[in-house]
């Protein structure tokens, strides 16, 4: 299955939750997409609620089947809870560094951002959405007029919006440091990563 292109707000609706930024649809319209939507009852089997989770993270994160699917064996095979290992690996991808950084206003902008080539680690241009940072790594939009009004708009845009705490952002340089690995309680607690773990497991 290819990475998801199609309307986002009925996603957001399908799952309960903003999976993607939130629109006035949402609010009008707040149950699962479709002509029985406000009144269906659906029977979830363990089955449908792993899938579901598992969709759900995906969507999230923006990736195919295949990376998703590549990401959990890459886990898989480390020591350590699978889970845990997992949502540590989604969240170290550049792209996603990049979106928690505040440079990119949606993981799907800041993948974009990444692959124009407008970002840098450790001083060497990295155009690798999926590359997986490292702690002690330093993220820098690259010294480019239009890459750095890029990232001040964005900037201005996700004030609201803080970096984890394992992450350290240096605005007036464009800059974050991956000061350590994410820990799960700093990760979304929407998500049940055992349930996915033991969906891949059957």
């Amino acid at each position: 299955m290819s990475r998801y292109t199609g309307p986002t707000t009925r996603l957001n609706r399908r799952f309960g939750q903003a999976l993607f930024p939130e629109k006035k649809a949402m609010q009008n319209k707040p149950y699962i997409p479709g002509q029985h939507g406000p009144h269906l009852r659906r029977r979830v089997s363990d089955y449908s609620m792993g899938l579901n989770e598992k969709q759900k993270l995906r969507f999230m994160f923006g990736l195919s089947e295949k990376q998703f699917k590549l990401t959990f064996e890459r886990a898989k095979k480390q020591r350590g809870i699978t889970g845990e290992i997992f949502m540590q690996l989604l969240e170290l991808r550049l792209d996603n560094i990049i979106y928690q950084l505040g440079f990119a206003r949606t993981r799907k902008a800041a993948r974009q951002f990444v692959t124009h080539g407008h970002v840098q680690v450790n001083g060497k241009k990295v155009d690798i959405p999926s590359y997986t940072c490292k702690a002690g790594d330093v993220v820098e939009v690259r010294d480019r007029t239009s890459a750095r009004q890029l990232a001040q708009r964005s900037l201005d845009e996700s004030q609201l919006r803080t970096p984890p705490a394992w992450l350290e952002r240096d605005d007036a340089a464009y800059r974050g440091t991956v000061s350590r690995l994410p820990i799960r309680d700093e990760m979304d607690k929407s998500i049940n990563d055992q349930i996915i773990v033991e969906f891949y497991s059957r």
